[in-house]
């Protein structure tokens, strides 16, 4: 453990390749990266960060791509860990923000209650599907939050109600300096048999319609009011359309993927042509849902 901190039980890693960490598979270094052994640990970690250093939080590295030149500050990783998962007696769900989405999606479902099925189809955890509102078939994360626990710098924990927080489509604005560390939902009592039918049957759909077996970010762009992305794509003809080693999904249209040597620029660059070529023969501006962190190569 770096000599800078103490009584840590997590794991620090110094230029850490974060195209391990990404679902696209691109990205520079973290100049350090963490992996907190629990929430308390995690409180301790941030407690001991200078007040100025950069942080970024990563789960399984979906819904974001990092620069070819990486991040310069710490890099929080909460995939494998912070996944403590309990149903209580009166079917509240308590889950700390590394549970991944699928994983949330089906023990809900066993526990015979109804409304969660929609997160399967997430491909990543608690802490980011809260912190974009993460949400498909009609279906928001934030519909279901009793109440959210947050960690700041200084290590302090606190447990806000819904009503702290200003919530839209696709985007949830903290208070200032504050991270998730775990939530509280409520859900309505079902039949466990059809919930997990559900989920089969949206997982189907998903693998059918979307590059699954290829290295992709999930959903690129937000959908305009009363329209979909990936349609105003598609009837543009920009399936396929490529920049270096990235393409738009032959499959999906509000996907790009990865075909094997692209690079975060390449990745960048596409984003940014689609969203020319819509506004010109659309006449609308397409907002990226991808959050885009660290530095130009």
């Amino acid at each position: 453990m770096n000599d800078r901190y103490q009584n840590l039980q997590g794991e620090l890693r110094i230029n850490e390749p974060l195209a391990k960490h990404t679902s696209w598979r691109v990205g520079g270094y973290a100049q350090q990266f963490y992996r907190p052994a629990n929430v308390k640990d995690l409180a301790m970690f941030l407690s001991q960060l200078p007040e100025a250093e950069p942080v970024l939080w990563l789960g399984l590295g979906s819904n974001l791509l990092i620069r070819d030149g990486g991040f310069a500050g710490t890099v929080i990783s909460t995939a494998g860990t912070l996944q403590q998962l309990n149903i209580e007696d009166d079917g509240v769900v308590r889950a700390e923000v590394g549970v991944y989405c699928g994983k949330l999606a089906k023990r809900i479902a066993k526990s015979a209650q109804t409304g969660a099925a929609f997160l399967a189809g997430i491909p990543g955890t608690l802490g980011g599907a809260l912190a974009m509102n993460a949400g498909a078939h009609q279906s928001e994360i934030w519909q279901f939050v009793a109440d959210v626990t947050t960690v700041d710098r200084s290590g302090t924990l606190r447990t806000r109600k819904p009503e702290d927080f200003k919530v839209s489509y696709r985007h949830v604005e903290l208070p200032t300096g504050e991270w998730f560390a775990a939530a509280s939902l409520k859900f309505t009592a079902g039949d466990a048999d059809e919930e997990l039918d559900q989920i089969k049957t949206l997982l189907k759909r998903r693998n059918a319609s979307q590059p699954t077996n290829q290295p992709c970010a999930g959903s690129v762009f937000r959908n305009p009011q009363g329209d979909y992305a990936g349609r105003l794509i598609e009837v543009t003809e920009l399936k396929g359309l490529t920049i270096g080693g990235a393409s738009v999904s032959n499959k999906h249209a509000n996907f790009i993927v990865n075909n094997g040597t692209a690079t975060a620029a390449d990745i960048e660059a596409l984003i940014l042509l689609v969203q020319q070529k819509i506004e010109l023969a659309q006449g609308i501006k397409l907002i990226p849902e991808v959050h885009v962190a660290g530095e130009h190569a």
